[in-house]
């Protein structure tokens, strides 16, 4: 895992790609990524696979909204191919839910939040835990690879414990 370019706290750029197919529910994220005060905001927008790719050539997210209105294995796809994507590998996944009684996508999605309750306030909020978690679970696989290693090293060179 490579790590992206994490908007730290003394950053004032948030470059969000939005990804949906429904122009009333985007218009409404839109508004709500609006509220968001004290940073600037640049959005893209795309509306399948094919646009979210053409926009990654030119456009470096640091975090990706996915409205659950493309269709529950359309959102699976895009979920998986972001989440391995070279450019996309890292940045934080968050899913913008009609209802909270649908299954989860799987592995990639670090966050879930309902659409009827969300301001401005609570998706900076959202987006900026999920990238404290994405730098924590970046932060320990790192770690876990340089321990593992020394583990093995220790475990090889000393003999083992007989009774």
């Amino acid at each position: 895992m490579e790590p992206q370019n994490p908007v730290t706290a003394a950053s004032d750029t948030l470059r969000i790609l939005v990804v949906g197919n429904n122009p009333i529910e985007l218009s409404r994220l839109l508004t709500r990524i609006q509220q968001i005060n004290d940073k600037k905001v640049v959005i893209e927008t795309a509306f399948d696979m094919q646009s979210i790719l053409s926009r990654l050539e030119k456009f470096k997210p640091d975090f990706i909204l996915l409205d659950d209105n493309l269709g529950r294995s359309e959102l699976r796809q895009v979920v998986k191919a972001l989440h391995h994507a070279k450019e996309t590998r890292g940045t934080p996944i968050t899913v913008l839910e009609n209802s909270n009684y649908t299954e989860a996508i799987g592995g990639g999605v670090l966050d879930y939040l309902l659409k009827e309750t969300l301001t401005g306030d609570s998706l900076y909020r959202a987006l900026r835990n999920s990238l404290k978690f994405r730098k924590t679970q970046q932060y320990l696989y790192m770690a876990y690879k340089k321990r593992k290693g020394q583990l093995l090293r220790i475990f090889k060179s000393e003999p083992a414990f007989q009774i």
